[in-house]
């Protein structure tokens, strides 16, 4: 086997040193790549899973999910309404709006209650309470119709249809007859709000109307209330004088009877006393009551007497 020089053997070491130079940095390269390949998919795994996310949504028992086309020709609301359960869609293009139809409770009270003018002009303050619930197969319309969630529905389009019915209703009586007549006229008010809002999916379920007097009628009434108040309290005791009257004649007709009853048995008793006294019966009382002295002056009484 021949030596190598010196030169030779130089120039095989860095041949050598250059091959596996290259060689890591090809396997440097291919590292990055399965790298940047596996950033990647994760990135696009990733995406898909948000999409995915926020291409669904669980629509809640007792709510109903409108779709709602935000682009192209077929925006608006959906014909299909999606009831309880997963709900599919794009959301770049479709948004899902939840409506309950469950039963709600709306307290117009305090800033949001309504001022109404009866016939003759007097003022009634009223702050409704009512519950009421969405018919389900109108809930797609009520959206396409008004574009707003429930809560600014009821600020809004329920809030007016209240306060109409009652102005309609207030503005039918005068101020006496509203008052005389409370529960016809809150019958009065139910009709026109069903009337006005069955036709759009709206159902009322219970309505209070608390409706509150003017001050002045407050007082009206109070002193109308006292007037009566006294006018009984006077009927009252003018019918315990009489009883209390009646009590006193009758009790001296009882007296007076009485007296009259008493005077009459002793009479009969004297009468039948003097049917039966004889000398006899005097001459034996006389004996019953002497205690056997005599009088020592004087003359001596005749102890008996001759008795014929």
């Amino acid at each position: 086997m021949a030596f190598e020089s010196f030169e030779e053997r130089y120039a095989r070491q860095m041949q050598e040193r250059e091959e596996l130079l290259q060689q890591t940095k090809l396997e440097q390269q291919l590292k990055f790549k399965k790298m940047f390949k596996t950033i990647g998919a994760s990135v696009v795994g990733f995406i898909l899973l948000v999409v995915l996310f926020n291409s669904c949504e669980r629509i809640d028992a007792g709510h109903v999910g409108v779709k709602v086309n935000q682009y192209g020709d077929n925006k608006g609301v959906d014909d299909v309404v999606a009831v309880t359960g997963m709900v599919f869609y794009n959301p770049i293009t479709t948004k899902v709006y939840e409506f309950p139809t469950f039963i709600q409770h709306k307290e117009y009270k305090g800033e949001n209650s309504f001022i109404v003018n009866s016939k003759d002009g007097s003022e009634f303050s009223v702050s409704p309470i009512m519950n009421y619930s969405v018919q389900r197969e109108k809930v797609p319309a009520i959206f396409s119709k008004y574009r707003r969630p429930l809560e600014d529905i009821e600020e809004g389009f329920l809030k007016t249809a209240v306060y109409d019915a009652f102005r309609l209703a207030t503005n039918k009586y005068t101020a006496d007859e509203l008052i005389s007549n409370r529960a016809v006229f809150e019958v009065e008010v139910r009709r026109l709000l069903d009337g006005q809002l069955l036709k759009e999916g709206f159902v009322i379920n219970q309505f209070t109307s608390n409706l509150i007097y003017p001050e002045t009628f407050k007082k009206s009434i109070e002193a109308k209330n006292n007037a009566v108040q006294a006018a009984l309290r006077a009927e009252n005791e003018v019918k315990t004088a009489e009883a209390q009257a009646k009590i006193k004649v009758a009790t001296a007709e009882g007296n007076a009877q009485a007296m009259l009853t008493s005077a009459k048995a002793e009479a009969e008793a004297n009468r039948m006393k003097q049917q039966t006294l004889t000398p006899l019966l005097l001459q034996l009382e006389y004996i019953n009551k002497w205690d056997g002295k005599l009088p020592v002056y004087g003359t001596v009484p005749q102890m008996f007497k001759n008795i014929q």
